[in-house]
């Protein structure tokens, strides 16, 4: 039975469907896009500078080295960064960030508290750092000072509260500021900045945005936004430099401050605050603040472009349908992969334009897809070539059967077609009388075992077998693969049929010697016919029909009393111009069946020189 024309994909992309449901579930398909989407994010922020006007004052290793004589140990008295501030007053920075907790007091050092609450009460353009807790004591939010910047919804709870962290070293007017809780997705990376967190119908501000804010950026109407990262940190200046210059009589570092953002914070490792970022490992908390606090204020951080199911959904369709019209898999792959190569182009295209559009997950279950696929298309090729292979071996020699399907040569799907052939029927005379005096049993044995030997002749010289008529074998030859030479070893399977014929028979005169009386009369007509899989749906045959056949099988029964082997003019001349090394006898014209004139039939017969 031809095999379909279309291969089934429903169980592959069945499979497919179940496992990218597991993984969805799991969040495995979430850090597929993290881990390529942080990929991308690294490339593309090697491209870009962080803002001039942003600085990092940083409280590094050289500072607590520097200081340890004055300042002892961290924490530092904060009449150091009193110190800090009223030296940095004279250049008037736009603002100064403290990415520090003041949340409690120093019992041994009341003094230094109070000159650091005493200069921050100068200022009005200072933001301290708060943060929440998940357990603790709670505050009632409606009490917050309104210099913090908690925002009460229409649906706000009066009673609401929170553990939160709050600068009370400070006066309450200089708790204006934010939370620095950070934001970690569920691979424990950083990729978002809060802008505020809500509780209760509240609405706590992060410290980025209160900065960003401060500086007269209007905040979008989001929870938290993708941070768009640069490639290298922001103006960094060690905190003991800045506060030695400000302390001499012509400051250098200090006058390039006027008009910037300054973000006190640590980027020493010994101070643990170091985070993990698509950029490193660890990353200084204070450069995570200062990419939020630019983004805002630039407006380019980075928005979701949702396409992981639109993109794995179109490159399954492409899959699925190539897939069921029979295209090769290595097409298939070579596709999948210049479309993978495009989704990844247009992703990282699509980062200039501030759209963050993550293609690990969709590309991963494609090419899982892909691979399903091709299981299931490697195992239908062999269960079909399996089938071809038995099939075909009823009529070809199954050693060649199998090279030709390998090759490609021999296909199922083949309509019947018009072609050149040379068609062989050989028929046993006497077979009625044989048959009469002898059981069934011995009857098909001697039919089995003559018929092997013969058919084996009929492989050996590239015949094709068409079936068994009773005791007559069909044979044809040019199908289903090319023999241009098909009428020659047509002949020369015909005569050594009969050579084979010869030693069957002196096999069984030596057993019985009535075995010995039956002979054979083989005809040959080359000609055109239709050959392929003819018949129903239920039962189909490969054969041939036409006139061509049906002469050949005239011809056959023509040689009784005249030869063992009778060929048509066709035959000959076909066998000639091939090269063929026979001597061809003719044996006169014959009337057959359906033909109005005689047809001139011929005895071959090999050459003397041949033997």
């Amino acid at each position: 039975m031809p095999r379909a024309k279309h291969a089934p994909i429903r169980l592959p992309l069945l499979v497919l469907a179940l496992v990218a449901l597991a993984l969805q579930l799991s969040g495995w398909l979430d850090r597929l896009d993290h881990r390529l989407g942080d990929l991308q994010l690294r490339w593309h922020a090697a491209g870009r500078e962080p803002p001039a006007d942003i600085v990092v004052v940083a409280i590094d290793q050289k500072s607590l080295e520097d200081l340890n004589d004055i300042a002892g140990t961290w924490p530092w008295p904060r009449a150091i960064h009193g110190e800090l501030l009223d030296g940095l007053a004279r250049w008037r920075p736009k603002a100064v960030v403290f990415d520090i907790l003041f949340n409690e007091a120093d019992a041994f050092r009341p003094d230094s508290d109070a000159v650091l609450r005493e200069i921050a009460a100068s200022m009005d353009n200072l933001y301290f750092a708060s943060m929440r807790l998940s357990a603790g004591r709670t505050a009632p939010l409606a009490a917050l000072p309104p210099s913090f910047g908690a925002e009460a919804g229409p649906d706000a709870d009066p009673e609401a509260g929170a553990t939160l962290l709050m600068p009370l070293v400070l006066e309450p007017k200089n708790w204006q500021g934010g939370l620095i809780n950070f934001e970690a997705d569920s691979d424990g990376i950083g990729r978002h900045a809060r802008l505020f967190q809500p509780v209760a119908g509240w609405r706590l501000p992060g410290l980025a945005a209160a900065v960003a804010r401060g500086s007269g950026t209007p905040l979008p109407e989001l929870e938290r936004v993708r941070m768009n990262w640069y490639g290298r940190p922001p103006r960094t200046i060690s905190y003991a430099d800045l506060l030695h210059d400000l302390g001499t009589d012509a400051p250098v570092l200090a006058p390039t401050l006027r008009d910037n953002i300054i973000l006190v914070g640590a980027t020493a490792s010994g101070l643990h605050d170091m985070r993990p970022t698509p950029l490193a490992g660890l990353t200084p908390g204070v450069y995570v603040l200062t990419t939020a606090i630019a983004n805002l204020r630039g407006g380019d951080w980075l928005r979701d472009l949702p396409v992981r199911w639109p993109l794995l959904l179109a490159l399954l369709a492409g899959l699925g349908m190539a897939f069921h019209r029979r295209v090769s898999p290595v097409r298939c792959g070579l596709t999948l992969t210049a479309a993978s190569l495009a989704a990844l182009a247009a992703s990282q295209l699509a980062l200039d334009q501030h759209l963050y559009a993550p293609v690990g997950a969709a590309l991963s279950l494609a090419w899982l897809g892909f691979g399903l696929l091709t299981v299931e298309s490697q195992w239908l090729e062999r269960r079909e070539r399996e089938a071809t292979v038995g099939l075909f071996g009823r009529f070809l020699d199954p050693r060649v059967v199998d090279s030709l399907v390998r090759s490609g040569e021999l296909d199922r799907e083949r309509k019947p077609e018009t072609r050149e052939i040379s068609v062989l029927f050989s028929d046993i005379r006497g077979f009625t009388t044989l048959s009469e005096n002898r059981s069934p049993e011995a009857v098909v044995d001697l039919l089995n075992r003559y018929f092997s030997r013969q058919v084996e002749v009929i492989f050996r010289h590239g015949g094709t077998l068409d079936k068994f008529i009773g005791d007559a074998i069909m044979a044809f030859w040019n199908a289903p693969t090319e023999a241009p030479g098909h009428a020659r070893q047509a002949v020369a399977a015909a005569l050594e049929m009969t050579q084979v014929l010869d030693g069957f028979r002196r096999e069984l005169q030596a057993l019985d010697p009535g075995l010995g009386e039956f002979d054979i009369g083989i005809g040959i007509h080359s000609g055109p016919a239709v050959v392929g899989f003819l018949g129903s749906e239920a039962r189909m045959e490969y054969t041939a029909i036409g006139d061509t056949v049906n002469l050949a099988s005239r011809i056959e029964g023509s040689t009784k009393g005249v030869a063992r082997v009778l060929v048509s003019a066709a035959t000959k001349l076909a066998c000639e111009a091939a090269g063929g090394r026979f001597v061809f006898v003719h044996r006169g014209q014959f009337r057959v069946k359906g033909r109005e004139r005689p047809v001139d039939l011929y005895e071959p017969q090999r050459e003397p020189a041949a033997y």
